[in-house]
């Protein structure tokens, strides 16, 4: 039997377990699902599993991961052991000094596939499984890396119901989210994203009748809001428009909400109006910094005029406009972080900014772009496997101080109100710059009701 695990996706139903579980079952294997976010881990169930694979979608999975890894191989020694998502390749090496034999990236579900049905053929004639030794998304059969795979439905019914997760927080209403994606991968190479490094600059459409099909299997199980976690949703601009235009007939009334380049917001406003009248909710947006510099080293292929353009042109349809920021980078300066709190007051986003964005620090993963640039590489000590991350230094010790008191404030301030927060950290940061706010906060910007969704992680 297979067991397909993970450890943390973001709050919502692991799309990385449905996904694979359908693939495999398409296939003909037995396969189980283990959401440790969510459910204990089964003693039994591990030991009864001869190929059991982990879902490393991101950078929190993977250290939760890896204490799980050596419980299972604990276990089961006996077990076949991989590792797939996107922050599998980025740290092949160490999850196969910890056991691991098989390594799969981007496209994953082929390649889960074939693992192990290699395993099951090996297994069947008596022999020692054989290690494909995949890597990136390349299979043993020789195909080229981020084949296109052969998708199906997402299978979820061996996963904790969709109530379990995090939900759509709408003024007084609290909706079931679902998930689900149209695209993966990205045209674009931003330095610091994590997606580059096993994409580089490509992409994958997902199939619309796909794409619906999960959607509405979502809302049939009670979701009335999905989140199309797509890296870009503008992509693939045509298969975008077909997505929420068909997502609209058949999903009446069901709100989604998308993410979205500053540039492609700029570049497509003429579908802005689309999203709005299909039930967008809101665009998150990965805005990163105000400081054009700042911008530039991340080659983020926008300025601060850019932003505020996209932030009027969203205001202007009535669309919800949510950014997200990496605050804290080895270019930001006290007052650089003031002005970038001062932009968003201006710009009347206050509500529209999850506090945890505020303290976001720049993480710098193995085979990121990031290293290219000799001023990162002077600031960062060796790669730290505990922290699955180039340690960086600012060179101004009052930033980073900075930084772990406003980390400390958000992380024990939860469930207090966006302003609330907002408030706290605006007053902490300009004591720290020593700048006198230009404006006080408090009764000065209107309060909105923004939709967001409630979990407070966010890498």
């Amino acid at each position: 039997m297979v067991l397909l695990i993970s450890t943390y996706d973001l709050g919502r139903q692991p799309f990385g377990l449905a996904s694979g579980a359908a693939s495999l079952r398409a296939a003909g294997v037995d396969v189980a699902c283990a959401d440790l976010a969510k459910e204990r881990l089964q003693d039994d169930l591990v030991k009864r599993s001869d190929f059991i694979a982990f879902f490393l979608p991101m950078h929190t999975a993977t250290r939760l991961a890896l204490p799980v890894i050596a419980r299972v191989a604990a276990l089961n020694p006996e077990a076949v052991l991989c590792a797939y998502g996107l922050y599998a390749p980025l740290n092949a090496p160490l999850l196969r000094s910890r056991g691991v034999s098989i390594v799969i990236g981007g496209e994953f579900e082929d390649d889960l596939v074939a693992a192990a049905l290699t395993h099951r053929a090996a297994k069947s004639d008596g022999d020692q499984p054989e290690n494909p030794g995949l890597a990136g998304g390349r299979a043993p059969a020789g195909r080229a890396p981020l084949a296109r795979v052969a998708f199906q439905v997402p299978f979820r019914d061996a996963l904790p119901p969709l109530s379990s997760y995090a939900t759509l927080q709408d003024g007084d209403r609290r909706l079931i989210a679902g998930y689900t994606e149209a695209s993966r991968g990205c045209k674009h190479r931003c330095r610091h994203c994590p997606i580059v490094p096993v994409y580089d600059g490509r992409f994958r459409i997902v199939p619309v009748d796909i794409v619906i099909a999960d959607a509405r299997a979502q809302v049939t199980a009670g979701a009335r809001h999905v989140t199309f976690g797509d890296p870009d949703f503008f992509n693939g601009i045509r298969h975008a428009v077909s997505v929420v235009e068909r997502f609209a007939r058949e999903c009446p009334g069901v709100s989604y909400d998308v993410t979205i380049k500053i540039e492609h917001l700029l570049r497509h406003a003429d579908v802005l109006p689309r999203l709005r009248d299909t039930g967008c909710a809101f665009v998150t947006s990965a805005v990163e910094s105000v400081d054009d510099d700042v911008l530039a080293k991340l080659e983020k292929g926008h300025t601060r005029e850019d932003f505020e353009r996209a932030v009027g042109l969203c205001r202007d349809v009535g669309l919800t406009l949510t950014p997200t920021f990496v605050a804290f980078t080895p270019w930001t300066t006290l007052a650089g972080y003031c002005d970038m709190l001062q932009q968003i007051a201006r710009l009347n986003l206050v509500d529209h900014v999850a506090p945890i964005q505020l303290t976001i620090r720049l993480l710098i993963p193995e085979g990121s772009r990031l290293l290219e640039l000799d001023d990162v590489r002077a600031l960062c000590r060796g790669f730290d496997p505990s922290s699955l991350i180039y340690p960086w230094t600012h060179p101004d010790p009052r930033v980073d101080a900075l930084h772990q008191e406003l980390a400390s404030l958000v992380g024990v301030r939860l469930t207090a109100s966006r302003r609330d927060v907002f408030e706290a950290v605006w007053r902490r940061a300009h004591e720290a710059a020593r700048i006198s706010p230009p404006l006080p906060l408090s009764g000065a910007l209107p309060r909105a009701a923004i939709p967001y969704l409630n979990e407070p992680w966010y890498c």
